[in-house]
């Protein structure tokens, strides 16, 4: 079994995080819903209306080049509402339950069939773009990431729970879908086996859990080369589904942060709605908070009445500004001071390593990139992230391609995102550009 050991990169350590493995229900959710921007690449039309009766794991909506990528249901009982924004572009997709359990049966004699039909391929990623692949084009390899090191996540061999006997198959099926390997990256320690697969531990600081960095750091993605990614707890769901024969969208979500009086792990359903999770578990002293569907470097920000976002399985809760008239402010010599760098003296006392508040600041304006190679730091792979940022900016295709924009992914560069000096939204830079390039690609 290899060992990549990774350098570079950054263990951001946040109070709020889980100290008790014991997973509690949720309250039956009354409701859940599906946002469609959480499946990119796909533009929705719908399959069924407002008022219809849907099944679990039967199709809302399919994608309106290809038609046979569908996004289906997590559970059965009626479409209540189809939310419309500008445009008319569909926001969210809520389905009213009705607590029957009724799921979907699937013909499992074609894989690929399957997988397209019960929504399961939805949760796959293609690089280049980082989009839903195509049912029309054959992976190199299968990256799938087993460990989740962003700050407060979930031990995913917990989500997986006795899931985790579906993950042999669910390689299996995968790998009749590539003419390369699957790969299962791990953390150090914790390796899984599954016949069929390669088993790679990685040791090193997040992004280390990320299917990117670890296909990066394996196999790199070379022009004219696809690669797929997902996670482990997806395979688990894959396999539980050509043993079964009907997709399961139940998970477990670990609510964590700052401002969550008592972190634990909740059983609930796939996009089921935010506020009963959070429900008696928020910290009441007087600051406004900031719910976050995912983690603090790329979840997205909710409210309360609205519901969980992809991946499905970590809510964390800051504060939205804590100390807003702090004294001198970035200036400020205080041993608490936090910074991922020596600016502080606060580094000297060890602060870096302890767990820290945080709360939802920028602390500071966009400027101008300062060539400082402080994103090298932060991203383990073999890419002069600075340059190709310009190149995204400036459009530069040629540039683009030779400074590797087909391995990468937003999320890639969220840590470099966090520890920017520049205060750039590298995240959303990345996003527009893998966007503007395939569109001028295809």
């Amino acid at each position: 079994m290899a060992m990549i050991k990774l350098k570079k990169g950054y263990d951001l350590k946040l109070k709020g995080g889980i100290a008790n493995d014991t997973i509690f229900d949720a309250p039956v959710p009354t409701h859940c819903a599906i946002v469609p921007d959480d499946f990119t690449g796909i533009i929705p039309r719908m399959e069924k209306k407002e008022g219809e009766q849907v099944k679990a794991g039967e199709a809302l909506y399919h994608d309106k080049t290809e038609e046979r990528i569908k996004v289906t249901s997590p559970v059965s009982g009626t479409v209540k509402a189809i939310v419309r924004g500008e445009r008319r572009k569909i926001e969210q997709i809520v389905v009213e339950c009705d607590n029957n359990d009724d799921h979907k049966k699937f013909d499992l004699s074609s894989p690929i069939d399957a997988l397209l039909d019960s929504g399961l391929w939805a949760m796959l990623r293609q690089r280049p773009y980082d989009v839903v692949p195509s049912p029309c084009t054959s992976p190199r390899d299968i990256f799938v990431t087993c460990f989740d090191s962003a700050p407060l996540a979930p031990n995913l061999n917990l989500v997986l729970g006795e899931d985790a006997a579906y993950i042999e198959k669910g390689v299996d099926v995968l790998s009749k879908l590539t003419t390369g390997s699957v790969y299962l990256g791990c953390k150090a320690g914790e390796a899984l086996q599954a016949s069929g697969a390669e088993t790679i531990e990685f040791k090193g600081p997040h992004p280390a859990g990320n299917a990117g960095i670890q296909a990066g750091n394996v196999k790199p993605v070379n022009k004219g080369e696809v690669i797929w990614t997902t996670d482990v707890v997806t395979v688990a769901r894959i396999g539980k589904l050509f043993t079964t024969g009907t997709v399961d969208f139940n998970t477990v979500v670990a609510v964590t942060g700052e401002q969550v009086e008592s972190p634990c792990y909740l059983k609930t359903v796939m996009g089921a709605p935010v506020k009963p999770l959070l429900e008696g578990r928020i910290v009441d002293n007087g600051k406004q908070n900031r719910i976050i569907s995912g983690n603090v470097l790329t979840g997205c920000q909710v409210k309360e009445d609205e519901f969980l976002r992809a991946p499905y399985r970590h809510i964390t809760v800051i504060p939205e500004l804590q100390k807003q008239d702090e004294f001198m402010g970035w200036a400020s010599l205080s041993p608490k001071k936090f910074s991922v760098y020596r600016n502080f003296p606060g580094w000297l006392l060890g602060m870096n390593r302890k767990e820290m508040n945080v709360d939802a600041r920028i602390n500071g304006g966009e400027h101008a990139i300062v060539m400082s190679s402080e994103y090298d730091r932060m991203l383990p792979m073999d890419i002069y992230v600075e340059f190709l940022i310009k190149a995204i900016i400036a459009f530069d295709i040629d540039k683009m391609e030779q400074l590797g924009i087909y391995e990468v992914a937003p999320e890639d560069f969220a840590l470099c995102e966090f520890a920017d000096t520049s205060k750039l939204e590298l995240q959303r830079i990345v996003r527009e550009g893998l966007d503007k390039l395939k569109k001028e690609m295809s």
